[in-house]
């Protein structure tokens, strides 16, 4: 089933119904992604759904052994599970997968790629050599993971010596269980009933956490390994992996973190914000207000307040940011397979 390079072919969103899915179609649609069809699918207890595509109306399909017959690219948004049922289907029907989810990257079968870093971090010997009509397996890292690689590669840009990391992970990014949690516990609480806790284990609302209760699956502690493994493995040692820490906030979305740098000598603030030029950045500008997960909503872009200088270690500078979670994974997540498109043009 060959296809020419050249020519535009169907998209298919796996977990369409997902707070990742929904806003990898918009990102599709934003971006005028070539695509003859973007074909909607997810679990078949969603299988119906009316939505929309570019303004016309359509079903989310149900997954099916031929769901991805003639597709050209299979986006994997929803679930782990279902991602893991089904991606090798993709692959054996041609279609380069595109996994959100981790799953593949956990199979070692998928090549992670963030292509704002290509010029500082290139992807694996292969990854950058696809071409868009060959089957291929790709991970578009965590929205956590992609900051935490970019501020690795910025700093490591003025050989920083020390690196800590410290992010707010919003509830979205446990999906909309998430979502509907910490909307259920503010409004219990506001009217003094009980709570129910069955995404976090662990009341949310006005709270911060350093740990979810015992039967919340991943743990915070397990989901913080996971953003220090992929970002360790993603700098291949080529940068200096910050040290990680998460603590929960009770936001709804916008993924929010401070950083610390420490460098051998005084760094100037213009001087580390030249270092980030063309890596995926915007620092707000003079007089401007530092970034809120309020304010970046809708962004594509990290957001990064002015840098400060430590006040007790000239050496020492913070970095605060935010970045919309949702939006950074699916901008991500489309620009490889419009970086493999462009590849299979110009090869």
């Amino acid at each position: 089933m060959s296809r020419s390079p050249e020519q535009p072919g169907r998209v298919a969103i796996v977990g369409a119904s997902s707070l990742r899915g929904k806003e990898l179609k918009q990102v599709l649609e934003d971006r005028n992604f070539p695509a003859t069809e973007i074909v909607l699918l997810d679990e078949s207890v969603m299988a119906g759904t009316l939505t929309e595509v570019a303004g016309e109306p359509t079903f989310i399909r149900a997954l099916e052994e031929d769901s991805f017959e003639g597709v050209r690219f299979a986006f994997f948004a929803g679930s782990p599970a279902d991602a893991e049922r089904n991606w090798p289907t993709a692959l054996r029907a041609k279609a380069t997968v595109i996994d959100l989810t981790g799953t593949a990257a956990a199979s070692g079968r998928a090549t992670a790629w963030i292509p704002s870093l290509a010029r500082m971090l290139p992807p694996k010997p292969g990854a950058h050599n696809a071409r868009a009509s060959q089957p291929a397996v790709l991970s578009s890292p965590a929205p956590a993971t992609v900051i935490a690689c970019t501020l690795a590669a910025g700093l490591g840009k003025l050989s920083a010596q020390r690196i800590v990391l410290l992010m707010f992970p919003p509830v979205s990014e446990h999906g909309q269980g998430g979502i509907e949690e910490l909307e259920s516990q503010t409004t219990n609480l506001l009217s003094f009933r009980a709570i129910a806790k069955p995404v976090f284990d662990a009341q949310v609302a006005f709270n911060l956490l350093s740990g979810y209760g015992e039967e919340c699956k991943p743990s915070l502690r397990d989901t913080r390994n996971a953003i220090a493994r992929e970002t360790a493995e993603y700098l291949a040692g080529r940068y200096p992996a910050p040290a990680i820490q998460l603590v929960q906030a009770p936001v709804f979305y916008g993924y929010a973190f401070v950083a610390y740098a420490e460098f051998a000598s005084p760094a100037a603030p213009g001087d580390v914000q030249a270092a980030f030029a063309d890596l995926g950045v915007q620092f707000a500008g003079p007089g401007e207000p530092a970034p809120t997960n309020v304010s970046v909503a809708g962004e594509s872009e990290i957001q990064l307040a002015a840098v400060e200088t430590d006040p007790d270690s000239s050496a020492g500078i913070w970095i605060w940011g935010v970045a919309d979670n949702l939006r950074l994974a699916a901008v991500n997540a489309v620009r490889i397979a419009e970086e493999l498109i462009a590849q299979s043009v110009s090869q």
